[in-house]
């Protein structure tokens, strides 16, 4: 089990080469790539990668929770660049263009699928608490309705996103997300 206390210097560039590495196969569609191409990739041994991870699934877990993490830190971002509708709308776009890249990682994410892993419950927490952000702060700003909440928003985007099996669909998506988007302004109530 890997220790808690901090890595050194070189042990900690050799992690974050690992995972650029499997990060760059997995979202570049390569999901059949084997522990070897990556610690190869990453200019390791073999033996480096499963001192960091002690299994493929625990490299793929930890490349899923960095995309996830970046994802879910850009609302603040978004928030301090633009009004809060405008925040909004281009987060839910940035959802959309996860489910694409999660598309390119759907076939190493399933090998996680079966574990106990809650790598899934905790990253749909993650963006549902995101959306209630955006959503709480256009309520305020009363660009946004403020009867709709992250964890309702979220579903609906999956239900956008779960399209992806189509050709084209991520155009058609991100014309789906703006008619939800316009929903979502469909009734803001201004401050008085």
């Amino acid at each position: 089990m890997p220790s808690s206390r901090p890595l050194r210097a070189d042990a900690r560039r050799n992690r974050e080469a690992l995972l650029s590495a499997a990060r760059e196969a997995f979202l570049g569609g390569d999901t059949d790539v084997h522990v070897e191409a990556i610690a190869r990739r990453a200019g390791v041994a073999v033996g480096t990668l499963y001192r960091h991870f002690e299994t493929r699934e625990a490299l793929i877990e930890e490349v899923y929770r960095q995309e996830v993490d970046e994802l879910c830190a850009t609302p603040e971002q978004l928030l301090d660049q633009h009004p809060p509708h405008e925040a909004l709308r281009r987060f839910l776009l940035l959802l959309v263009d996860h489910a694409a890249v999660g598309k390119g990682m759907a076939v190493a994410l399933e090998s996680i699928m079966t574990t106990n892993s809650p790598v899934f419950d905790n990253a749909r927490t993650q963006m549902a608490n995101a959306l209630t952000r955006l959503l709480d702060a256009g309520a305020t700003a009363g660009t946004i309705r403020d009867d709709v909440t992250g964890p309702t928003l979220l579903r609906a985007l999956g239900g956008i996103c779960g399209m992806h099996i189509t050709e084209g669909w991520q155009d058609e998506a991100r014309q789906i997300t703006a008619i939800l988007f316009d929903g979502l302004r469909s009734g803001a109530q201004r401050p008085a």
